[in-house]
């Protein structure tokens, strides 16, 4: 996804720069939308040449144009035309000797201002050509012309690469931020482009091919990780197996599970490493050098309402959740890994009694998923519900836990639907996935489920108490209030409605 990000942009910063414009070290520069694509390209080469650069972006991305180099004097909106006077301000009036443009209509007469004693104006964006000649006649001195990057032919496009594969190697240039969409999702990506919500690059990468190689589960000898060890043996065709744990070899039934796994074709090694230690897990990544897939199913429960949290308990739960996968995630980045899945919880979607601190790690889990998805890596945070297989994890649930959370419409997962769930959650381009069983029949007799369940079933109608407080009484009630009485009111609506 990186090197996909690369070509298009700085190519075209590159020709419009050296080929066309001819910049010379000493030189000043406008670059227009400096936090897209070939706006970050131009600014590096531009800086690399010796060339001065003013930029405008829409000020959310100024913090990026800053970190690329360029001072907060020269820099200005891209959605407001202040940035001529701005910049004939910073320079004395000189304005610069060249406009890399993209914006139009009275944007393009505002950059041309910006040329006073001449100068080459390049327009890469063709939303508003305009005529050379006619631009010359009213600013003396100014070059003007729209190109497209194929104009350089195959073979000058090949030496221009060329230079620049240099110029990364030298460390000159450095690649951009890369937002990165499955080819799958396809349109959104366009969409989020065209919406201007991105800086960088934005990239389409295709789905990750079959696993060939070695996949390592955290969590491996658990109930759910040896499952999906099977799983991966027969129907992933996965014949290098590390399954590691805390208590490695030790692990009840580690043993059987090798043996199993012999059975169905795969080797399996059970290694003894705390993945939430960076070092341990350092050292048995670098022992895996066919590593080509994680799934990251070890997790720890320390129960207790909010208000019962410490540090301590806190910190239980996080580590073998939250810091494991993060470390996962920084070790293998530079992996050419086909999965990356990470076992979280509906709990961290959709709330669990008493879970407060896990519902907490599950979350981040979710979140690394959309990171690691954003930056053309691949990932899957899989949301798991209830497992009807007892794990370490669930085993001491109750039978009234049980049938306070069917009172919700949560049913436990058969393995063999929890093994299908995992493969359409692996396959597809989503990066967060909720495999749960729901029984909608309990939700439609709810009348008003949970706020995220409701666009699953059809209900006669709404209770009344579930916006009566926020209706027109609660204005009645707040107008005869102190300022101080009202905040408390507020807040404890808030509260409940949260709860």
């Amino acid at each position: 996804a990186e090197a996909a990000s690369v070509p298009a942009v700085f190519l075209t910063a590159y020709y419009a720069l050296v080929d066309l414009a001819g910049v010379r070290a000493g030189e000043s520069l406008l670059v227009h939308a400096a936090a897209g694509g070939v706006g970050m390209a131009a600014v590096q080469l531009a800086r690399h040449l010796g060339v001065e650069v003013c930029a405008t972006a829409s000020e959310p991305k100024w913090p990026v144009v800053r970190g690329s180099g360029v001072p907060a004097e020269r820099i200005a909106s891209s959605r407001s035309l202040e940035f001529a006077d701005r910049f004939l301000e910073v320079t004395d009036g000189r304005g610069v000797d060249v406009v890399l443009n993209s914006l139009a209509r009275e944007f393009v007469d505002a950059s041309l201002r910006l040329l006073p004693r001449g100068g080459r104006f390049l327009e890469m964006g063709k939303t508003d050509i305009r005529d050379a000649e006619q631009v010359a006649s009213v600013h003396p001195g100014v070059s003007y012309r729209a190109f497209d990057l194929g104009e350089a032919g195959a073979g000058r496009l090949g030496e221009m690469l060329a230079h620049l594969a240099e110029l990364f190697e030298q460390g000159a240039l450095s690649p951009l931020p890369v937002t990165a969409w499955d080819t799958r999702q396809a349109p959104q990506a366009f969409r989020h482009l065209s919406q201007a919500h991105h800086t960088g690059k934005v990239v389409l990468t295709i789905p990750p091919s079959a696993i060939e190689g070695t996949v390592l589960i955290t969590g491996g000898t658990g109930v759910i990780g040896s499952a999906v060890a099977r799983h991966l043996a027969t129907d992933h065709g996965v014949t290098d197996l590390v399954l590691a744990g805390r208590r490695g070899p030790d692990a009840p039934g580690a043993a059987d599970l090798v043996a199993e796994l012999a059975e169905l074709g795969a080797t399996a090694r059970v290694v003894a490493c705390d993945a939430a230690d960076r070092e341990a897990l350092a050292g048995l990544l670098d022992g895996l050098p066919e590593l080509r897939g994680v799934v990251h199913a070890a997790g720890a429960l320390d129960d207790g309402v909010l208000s019962a949290l410490t540090p301590e308990r806190l910190d239980a739960v996080l580590r073998s959740k939250l810091d494991a996968a993060w470390h996962l995630h920084e070790l293998t980045r530079d992996r050419d890994l086909s999965l990356f899945a990470l076992f979280s919880s509906a709990a961290g979607v959709l709330g669990a009694a008493g879970q407060a601190g896990y519902a907490a790690a599950n979350a981040f889990l979710d979140g690394l998923a959309q990171y690691r998805r954003r930056a053309g890596l691949p990932g899957q945070s899989l949301a798991w519900g209830l497992w009807a297989e007892r794990s370490a994890m669930t085993g001491g649930l109750s039978q009234a836990d049980l049938e306070r959370m069917g009172r919700t419409g949560v049913r436990a997962l058969s393995t063999d639907e929890g093994l299908a769930l995992f493969d359409a959650a692996v396959r597809g381009p989503r990066a967060v996935a909720v495999p749960v069983r729901l029984d909608v029949g309990v939700l439609r007799r709810q009348g008003d489920p949970a706020p995220l369940l409701r666009s699953l079933v059809r209900v006669a109608g709404r209770r009344a108490a579930a916006n009566g407080p926020v209706g027109g009484g609660l204005r009645e009630r707040l107008v005869a209030l102190s300022a101080v009485d009202r905040e408390r009111e507020l807040t404890e609506l808030v509260r409940v409605q949260a709860a």
